[in-house]
C-alpha cells in the first residue's frame, strides 16, 4: 500500500511513511506540519491531508476487497481469474462492478433459465453465426420450465443478456464513449411566465468532459425545483457497435439473436446504469469544486485582520422592527446596545438621529458596522448622512450578516447573553465580525457562513470535514491567547476537543488567567499526549516564562535558551536574533542543540517577530465615510473595492452600493485566467473599472482590466 503512495506522491518515502505513523499515532495535522518539520521535509498541512486521505482510501480499498472476495467464495462463484482481478482493481468502483454480478438480491430472469438448464443453450447461441440449427437445438431443453424451443431460446437470451450487461470490460468501454462523447441536455420541464435563474438551460447541451462545475449543480437544482428536465445522451448505435466488438473479442458471435441481446444489454442494464453513475460523477465533481471555493473564501475571510484599540457599534437592520444597534470596546466586551427606527414604515429619522448622537458620545465610538441584510442600503444612508450633517469623526463598513442569526438564537449565544434579544446579540456579532472577525466567526458553523457556490447544494461528511479543517488550520496558524479565547475558539485548537475546551473556559473563570503553558495540565482532562498536541498553539502573554507567548513548543526551550546563550542573548532581547546570528552557521548550531534545519529557522522567525500575526499580511478592512448610489455611477468610472465572493465564473466584489458588482472571469486579469481564485480572494482590495450599469436590476458589471 504505501508502495502506491510512493508512485503517487513526489516526496521521499521516509517523509511519506513519517506522515503515515505520525498520524496513527494520533498526532493532529496541525502538529505535524509546525512541529515536526524534520520528519516530513517541511509538508504542508494540505499535502500531510492528501497523504493521509488517500491512505485511508487505501486501506478501504483492500479491506473491501477482502469482503468481496469472501462474498463471492461463500457463493462458490470464486475462481482464480475472478479473483486477480479484484486484487489488481485500483479503485472501489471496479471492486463493486465486479462484484455486482454476485450480489444477493432477488433471482433474475437468467437465473431461472440457469436453473432450468438452459446455460449451454445460451453457449449456443454466443458461438454461432449461423443458427440454421438453432430449433433443433433448443427442443433438447424443454422441460417442466421450458415449454417449447421458442422458450429455450428467449430464457436462453436473457442469460446473454445478463452476461453482456455485467461484462466489466464492455462496461469500462462504453463508460470510455459516454466519457468522450456523451452530453448533457436540459430543457425546460414546465411552463412558467415568471423569471427565474434557469432561463439559459431551457434549451441547452454540453458535453460532459466540458460542462464546469458550477453549471452542473446550476442544472440540477433546476431539475430538483422541477423548472428542468435533464438526460444524458450519447450516440446509441456507436455504443452497440463498441458492445459488439468487445463481446467478440470473448467469443460472442454476431447473429440476429447476440445482436438483439446486445441492444437488450445495453437498454435495460448498461445505460441506465450508467446513466445514474455519470449524473452521480457528474454531481460529486460539481460538489468537490463548490467545496473547494468554498473552503478557500472560507479562509481568506478568516483571515480578515483584526481592528485594534477601537469601540464599535454593531448595526443589525431592518424595517418593521427597527435597527438595533451594540457597542462594543476593543476586546469586543458589550458596553451598550438599543433600537433606532431611521427606516419605513416608523421612518422616525429625528429620532434615530438622536440615538444614535447619544450612543457616538456616551460610548465613544470609533466606527459603525452595518450588517448587509434587508434594509441595509437604507440604514447606511441614514448612517452617512448623519456623519456627514454632524461632522462625526467617524467611519462605517458593511460586514457580511451571513450565519449572524445562527449565532444569536443558538447555545454560543444564549450563554454569553442570556438575558438579550436575539436581534440584538446579531448586533454584537457584526460589531465583533470587524474586532476579530477569526475569533467570532468560529462561534458560527462554517457552512453557515456565505462565501461559497452552490453550497447549499452540497451535503454530506466531505463538507463538514473540509470546513473545519480549513477553519482549524487558519485558527492555529493564527494562534490562540489561552487567556481571553472563548470554547469556540479554543475547540479547533489541535488536540482540544469542545469538551476539553469547555473545561479550559471554566478553570479560568475558577482559577483565574493561566500565567503558563504549563498550567494547562492541571485541566481535568489534559494529559501530556494533548499538552503535546496543543500546548505550541496557545500563547500566554505576560506570564512567567516570555516563550509562551510563541509559536515555540515546549519541548523545545532547553535548546532555545541553549541557543540563545550561544547567541549571547537574554529572552528579554530576543528580537535582536537575527542580528546575532549573521554570519554563522545557524544550522550547525542547531544540529549541536538537537534541533533540525527548519526548526532552527522557525524558532529564530519567532524570536525576531514574536508578536507576528499572519492577518497582518492580508488587506484590511474598508472604513467610509459617505455612500454611493448606483444612479451617480458612469460606465468607465473607476472603483476601489473589496472581494466579497470568488466563484468559479469570476468575482464579486463589494464596492459600496447594495448588491456587490461582478468581475467576470474574463475581466480579472490581462491574460486568460483560467480559475478565478489564482489570481484573486476573498477580502483583496482591488481597483475596478465599471463596464456596465443595469440600473433596473441594481447590478454592475466590473473589470480589473484597467
Amino acid at each position: 500500500m504505501r508502495d502506491r503512495l510512493y508512485q503517487e506522491f513526489q516526496f521521499r518515502k521516509n517523509h511519506i511513511d513519517s506522515v503515515i505513523d505520525l498520524f496513527l499515532e494520533g498526532n493532529t495535522v496541525p502538529f505535524i506540519a509546525r512541529y515536526r518539520k524534520e520528519m516530513t521535509g517541511s509538508m504542508d498541512a494540505e499535502d500531510i491531508r492528501n497523504i493521509i486521505e488517500r491512505y485511508e482510501y487505501l486501506e478501504n480499498l483492500e479491506k473491501r476487497k477482502a469482503e468481496v472476495i469472501a462474498a463471492i467464495d461463500e457463493r462458490g462463484k470464486l475462481t482464480d481469474e475472478l479473483k486477480k482481478r479484484i486484487l489488481a482493481a485500483e479503485t472501489l468502483k471496479e471492486v463493486e462492478d465486479l462484484y455486482e454480478p454476485y450480489k444477493s438480491k432477488k433471482k433474475t430472469k437468467a437465473d431461472i433459465a440457469r436453473e432450468a438448464g438452459l446455460e449451454p443453450l445460451a453457449v449456443y447461441i454466443r458461438s454461432n453465426e449461423n443458427l440454421s440449427g438453432l430449433d433443433e437445438e433448443a427442443a433438447k431443453y424443454i422441460n417442466e420450465a421450458v415449454a417449447d424451443p421458442q422458450t429455450a431460446v428467449s430464457m436462453a437470451s436473457d442469460i446473454i443478456i445478463e452476461d453482456i450487461g455485467h461484462d466489466v470490460d464492455v462496461k469500462n468501454r462504453v463508460r470510455e464513449l459516454y466519457t468522450l462523447y456523451g452530453v448533457l441536455e436540459s430543457s425546460q420541464k414546465t411552463e412558467s411566465k415568471e423569471r427565474n435563474p434557469y432561463e439559459d438551460y431551457y434549451q441547452f447541451s454540453q458535453k460532459l468532459s466540458e460542462i464546469p462545475p458550477h453549471r452542473v449543480l446550476a442544472m440540477f437544482r433546476g431539475e430538483r425545483e422541477k423548472i428542468l428536465k435533464l438526460k444524458l445522451i450519447i450516440d446509441e448505435e456507436m455504443c452497440l457497435n463498441a458492445i459488439q466488438k468487445v463481446s467478440a473479442g470473448k467469443g460472442v458471435a454476431k447473429n440476429d439473436i447476440t445482436v438483439k441481446c446486445v441492444r437488450q444489454a445495453f437498454k435495460k442494464m448498461i445505460e441506465l446504469s450508467l446513466e445514474l453513475e455519470f449524473r452521480g460523477e457528474l454531481k460529486e465533481k460539481g460538489e468537490l469544486k463548490a467545496i473547494e471555493v468554498f473552503a478557500d473564501n472560507l479562509k481568506n475571510l478568516l483571515l480578515t485582520p483584526t481592528v485594534k484599540n477601537k469601540t464599535i457599534m454593531g448595526v443589525d437592520p431592518a424595517f418593521r422592527t427597527g435597527c438595533k444597534y451594540a457597542v462594543v470596546d476593543s476586546t469586543g466586551m458589550l458596553l451598550g446596545y438599543g433600537v433606532m427606527y431611521p427606516t419605513k414604515p416608523q421612518e422616525d429619522v429625528e429620532g434615530a438621529r438622536r440615538i444614535f448622537l447619544k450612543a457616538v458620545k456616551d460610548y465613544g465610538v470609533d466606527a459603525v458596522a452595518i450588517g448587509n441584510g434587508t434594509a441595509s442600503r437604507e440604514t447606511e444612508e441614514f448612517i452617512a448622512s448623519v456623519i456627514k450633517s454632524d461632522s462625526l469623526n467617524i467611519r462605517y463598513t458593511i460586514v457580511s450578516e451571513a450565519g449572524a442569526s445562527v449565532y444569536s438564537a443558538g447555545d454560543v449565544a444564549k450563554k454569553e447573553f442570556p438575558e438579550l434579544d436575539v436581534s440584538i446579540r446579531g448586533a454584537i456579532s457584526i460589531a465583533r465580525r470587524v474586532i476579530d472577525p477569526l475569533a467570532e466567526l468560529v462561534k458560527i458553523e462554517p457552512q453557515a457562513i456565505g462565501v461559497g457556490m452552490y453550497q447549499h447544494d452540497v451535503q454530506g461528511k466531505k463538507l463538514d470535514k473540509t470546513l473545519t479543517d480549513v477553519v482549524e488550520d487558519v485558527v492555529n496558524n493564527v494562534g490562540v491567547d489561552l487567556n481571553t479565547a472563548s470554547a469556540s475558539l479554543l475547540s479547533y485548537v489541535s488536540g482540544l476537543s469542545s469538551s476539553l475546551a469547555e473545561k479550559i473556559v471554566k478553570f479560568r473563570e475558577r482559577v483565574g488567567r493561566f500565567t503558563s503553558r504549563k498550567e494547562l495540565m492541571k485541566v481535568d482532562g489534559i494529559g501530556e499526549q494533548t499538552f503535546r498536541q496543543a500546548a505550541g498553539f496557545l500563547k500566554v502573554y505576560g506570564g512567567e516564562e516570555k516563550l509562551d507567548s510563541m509559536f515555540i513548543h515546549p519541548e523545545s526551550y532547553d535548546a532555545v535558551y541553549s541557543f540563545l546563550n550561544a547567541m549571547n542573548l537574554s529572552v528579554d532581547k530576543c528580537e535582536m536574533v537575527k542580528l546575532a546570528v549573521k554570519g554563522k552557521d545557524t544550522s550547525a548550531l542547531g544540529s549541536k542543540l538537537g534541533l533540525g534545519e527548519y526548526t532552527i529557522k522557525d524558532i529564530i522567525e519567532n524570536l525576531e517577530k514574536p508578536d507576528r500575526d499572519i492577518r497582518d499580511d492580508v488587506d484590511p478592512v474598508i472604513f467610509k465615510a459617505g455612500v454611493i448610489s448606483i444612479n451617480e455611477l458612469n460606465v468607465g468610472d473607476i472603483l476601489t473595492g473589496k472581494i466579497s465572493n470568488v466563484v468559479d465564473f469570476g468575482a464579486f466584489v463589494d464596492v459600496g452600493l447594495k448588491n456587490d458588482g461582478l468581475v467576470h472571469i474574463s475581466q480579472l486579469a490581462d491574460k486568460f485566467v483560467k480559475v478565478p481564485s489564482e489570481v484573486v480572494k476573498v477580502g483583496q482590495i482591488v481597483k475596478t473599472k465599471v463596464l456596465s450599469i443595469d440600473k433596473e436590476r441594481g447590478r454592475l458589471s466590473l473589470s480589473m482590466r484597467i
